[in-house]
């Protein structure tokens, strides 16, 4: 399996514009800016969601119309990379009407940028924005056969708590629906 991927069937960082930090080692400078997606950013956005989910990508009008939505509920980003702005990751994140409940829309990180830190810079980034405003707690479902992002949401504290089956279509694959505590 390719990329970093947890999504959610439905459908203003603190930090968008900065540096995001180092490589996994914490030694490593990763170089990427995190911002807000635009809509001018879809293309790109797509092209990498095809490569990254070939067998269940999400439409360009579902990516449209998430980053259409009010931030209020949705905070979208961008991993630019390089001083020609490559994209190398994007992420999204659904705030739960009532403010104490946030979910993990999607992350991708293109191959290219594997092991540079890009996929923890631009969780940290939306579970920091889901911390700024008061959420408690944050879900996702990740694929069951994808190791590198099951591993990442391990590491940065989220636990497991249940299996959806047959959840990502039309593959069928399973889903692990994962939790972190936000007041630990």
């Amino acid at each position: 399996m390719t990329g970093w991927r947890s999504r959610r069937s439905g459908r203003d960082a603190d930090r968008a514009g900065a540096t995001a930090g180092t490589g996994p080692d914490g030694d490593r400078p990763l170089g990427a800016q995190l911002r807000p997606m635009t809509p001018a950013d879809l293309a790109d956005v797509i092209a990498l969601e095809h490569e990254l989910f070939s067998d269940d990508p999400w439409t360009p009008e579902m990516f449209a119309d998430e980053v259409a939505q009010p931030p209020e509920s949705r905070l979208y980003l961008v991993a630019e990379a390089g001083t020609e702005h490559v994209l190398a990751g994007y992420a999204g994140m659904m705030f739960v009407p009532g403010g104490r409940q946030a979910d993990v829309l999607t992350i991708g990180v293109h191959p290219v940028y594997w092991g540079h830190g890009i996929g923890s810079s631009l969780l940290a980034t939306i579970i920091g924005e889901a911390r700024r405003r008061g959420c408690v707690e944050v879900f996702l479902e990740v694929r069951a056969d994808n190791p590198r992002a099951h591993g990442l949401y391990l590491r940065r504290g989220f636990e497991e708590i249940g299996i959806r089956r047959g959840y990502y279509q039309p593959s069928g694959t399973d889903a692990i629906v994962m939790r972190k505590d936000l007041l630990r």
